[in-house]
């Protein structure tokens, strides 16, 4: 069903990269002010609140497929905290086809007799696909299955974006639809551990829609029944609703006031047992000047109306809110075929959306004086679809979108949050107000302190998808005493040209079949990748400052640790190095940087190694890491190889100028200790040699053989005084790049 009337795919998408990128007038380029972002590492701080590692999407039966699996992986890998899953259809009646916007478990027949038939075949391979990465469920108990429907048939929608199926109806007999959940609740509760203490659930999706062909009254009805039926077997379970889709309408407070007040109609009491209330919110986009416009002042106003309404009711006021889809526009099954302002869907924009709508809910939370529970993304994967169809999603046949690489940084956060200033940031009155529309978008930052481990999350956010200036960033983080006078600085970005495959993909020409280089090159460019090399940075009066530009809708991850100094003569370098390969992994920063990255592909001036090994000072790599390219001009060993400084290797390996052999060879010019064992090699460099370590980048030329394979993540470290020896083996590498790439200019 995907793809067959909404695939225009990449003749489509290329027109709409128009639509997202107009250009504003010169005038508009020119660099803007100053953006100062402080942070205090050394206040008390308070609690990170981590809402956003909530994720959802309509059919269930996705998250079985090799795409959704990996996607489900990838996204429990992504997070510091839990992550917890949504899915609709997961009681409905069916053979569990995925489908768009459909999706069946058949958990639930009748036979001739009117007793009920379980079957969880299919509902627990949704279940495990969830569990088994280490996510924990938020079981949307919905919809109606076909035995229990007040009309059965027809039982599926009459069009893929119809919703007058007979699933979404009342059910029959609330005894039997009683006996269901009780049972499922007792199967889930054998077969997985903590389902009491980790699961959330909750009643069916947006009743104030046509997802319920019922009142409001017999939705009361059903939840009574519900939550009375999960609390028997689960009596500690949190359980709530109504998910609604409109959080300013009646519904919302017509419910809370039922649960509150109202006769019980499975009890016959007063009230019904609530632990958590949810509802949706969407912001809204429209081609508004020739250009995607997004609406993230309207998003937050309707996060706001929720939380009002639930502030209403005292007996909830402290029950935690989820709003379990909270997403810029309505339709994630819409491709931008059908909604051309949806194009924002493929661009870093959503991230750079995601990012800040997460901070001004959390301020809106604390004005509101009320507890928010999560804020669940509405976006997964479309098997099978064409590439960047622009369905909203988090990933198009395994290659992941921008907004994918914003939630790796801000999932990524993690430990005590600290108190930051933008002199670029929008207040929440200023955006609830007018959104984000005027000369200044909203530059504004998370930051927390993790151990030894300061980590500062930055985005620029506007509402208009426009080429403009990038923000000229100043940031300025007081460190605690602890931290030294030196830092080590990471820093990850998500941008147009970081992180982003969709640009990729287009300058490939949109190949509606990407040959397996094409796909090699989208995946090499689809996560969050280093802006710089790590830097070291002096600590001034008690802060350390970098200054970065960010263009719009770019997302920055830079984490500050205190400076390692190496005093053992590089012996526990490679422990450093594997200790640093991932920024939040461990508190010690790498001692100069990580360089299993190269400046050039197969073939090129300089192969697999980078500028810098995969050591640090006097560590495994050194100036150089393993090389070049088949037949390049420096081979494996680099001018500084395994032992860096004054480590084994020597200032080229065996790749040489024009294959195995060549001009340097695999000693050189730092061998083993200050008299190594080294030596020529079939190359030009004699035995031995004194330590090096520079702070010199290399230059990066992309070899004759294709893209650079991995970048060069390169080593800024301090200079030691070179032997001649040493000299003359770097001097020859890079006379011989230098006729290389003349030679190829010509």
């Amino acid at each position: 069903m995907i793809g067959a009337s909404h695939g225009r795919g990449p003749a489509f998408a290329g027109l709409l990269v128009g639509v997202w990128t107009a250009a504003l007038g010169p005038d508009a380029r020119a660099q803007s002010a100053m953006v100062d972002v402080t942070v205090d590492a050394t206040a008390a701080g308070t609690p990170l609140r981590r809402v956003w590692p909530y994720h959802g999407f309509d059919e269930a039966n996705y998250a079985t497929t090799p795409d959704g699996k990996s996607l489900l992986a990838a996204l429990a890998a992504a997070h510091t905290a839990p992550v917890y899953v949504r899915t609709h259809f997961l009681l409905n009646t069916g053979n569990g086809t995925p489908s768009l916007k459909w999706g069946s478990t058949n958990v639930y027949t009748e036979d001739a007799s009117g007793n009920p038939v379980y079957s969880w075949t299919l509902m627990d391979g949704i279940m495990d696909a969830i569990t088994g990465v280490g996510a924990r469920p938020l079981v949307e108990m919905a919809f109606m299955p076909q035995a229990l429907s007040t009309r059965p048939t027809p039982y599926m929608n009459s069009d893929t974006y119809a919703l007058d199926g007979g699933c979404f109806y009342p059910p029959k007999d609330y005894t039997k639809w009683s006996n269901l959940i009780k049972t499922w609740v007792t199967h889930v509760n054998t077969r997985y551990p903590n389902v009491e203490s980790n699961w959330l659930w909750e009643l069916w999706n947006e009743p104030d829609l046509d997802y319920w062909h019922g009142t409001p009254a017999e939705f009361s009805k059903l939840y009574d029944y519900t939550e009375a039926a999960v609390h028997q077997v689960l009596p500690n379970a949190q359980v709530g609703g109504p998910s609604v889709a409109s959080a300013g309408g009646s519904f919302l407070p017509q419910f809370l006031q039922h649960c509150a007040t109202g006769t019980n109609a499975a009890s016959g009491g007063a009230g019904a047992r609530l632990d958590l209330i949810s509802f949706h919110a969407k912001g809204g986009v429209a081609i508004t000047g020739g250009h995607v416009q997004m609406n993230m002042g309207n998003q937050l106003r309707l996060h706001q109306s929720g939380m009002n309404a639930v502030a209403a009711v005292s007996a909830f006021k402290q029950k935690p809110i989820y709003i379990t889809e909270a997403d810029p526009d309505g339709c994630a099954a819409c491709p931008v075929s059908m909604t051309p302002a949806d194009a924002y869907r493929n661009s870093p924009a959503y991230g750079a959306y995601e990012v800040a709508m997460m901070k001004r809910t959390l301020e809106l939370e604390a004005r509101v004086g009320v507890k928010l529970g999560g804020v669940m993304t509405w976006a997964f994967t479309f098997p099978s679809s064409p590439y960047f169809a622009g369905y909203r999603a988090l990933t198009t046949n395994g290659i992941n979108l921008p907004v994918m690489g914003a939630f790796k940084l801000l999932g990524a956060l993690d430990g005590t949050r600290l108190p930051v200033t933008s002199t670029g940031a929008l207040t929440l009155d200023a955006i609830l107000a007018s959104s984000v529309r005027g000369q200044q978008p909203d530059v504004d930052a998370f930051a927390t302190l993790n151990g030894q481990k300061v980590q500062v999350l930055v985005w620029n956010y506007h509402d208009d998808l426009v080429t403009t200036a990038a923000a000229s960033v100043r940031l300025a983080v007081k460190v605690p005493a602890s931290f030294g006078t030196r830092v080590t600085v990471d820093h990850l970005r998500v941008d147009e040209t970081h992180g982003d495959a969709y640009t990729v993909w287009t300058s490939q020409g949109s190949p509606a079949a990407p040959s397996a280089t094409q796909i090699a090159a989208l995946k090499a460019a689809m996560d969050p990748v280093a802006l710089t090399p790590a830097q070291t940075v002096d600590v001034t009066a008690g802060s350390a400052t970098v200054t970065f530009d960010l263009p719009r809708f770019g997302i920055s991850l830079l984490t500050l640790a205190p400076a390692v100094t190496t005093t053992d003569g590089g012996a526990d370098a490679g422990n450093d190095a594997a200790r640093d390969a991932s920024p939040d992994r461990g508190d010690a920063p790498a001692d100069v940087g990580t360089g299993a990255g190269g400046a050039g592909g197969t073939g090129g001036v300089a192969g697999t190694g980078g500028v810098a090994g995969s050591g640090g000072r006097g560590g495994s790599g050194g100036v150089a890491g393993t090389g070049g390219g088949t037949g390049g001009v420096a081979g494996a060993g680099g001018i500084a190889g395994s032992g860096g400084a004054a480590g084994m290797g020597g200032g080229a390996g065996s790749g040489g100028a024009g294959g195995t052999g060549g001009v340097v060879g695999a000693g050189g010019a730092a061998g083993t200790g200050a008299t190594g064992s080294g030596g020529a090699s079939a190359g030009t460099t004699g035995t031995g040699g004194a330590s090096v370590v520079t702070d010199a980048s290399a230059d990066r030329p992309t070899g004759t053989g294709g893209t650079n394979a991995g970048g060069c993540s390169c080593a800024v470290a301090e200079t030691a005084a070179p032997a001649p020896a040493a000299l003359f083996a770097i001097a020859g590498v890079v006379l011989l790049i230098s006729r290389r790439r003349s030679r190829r200019a010509r």
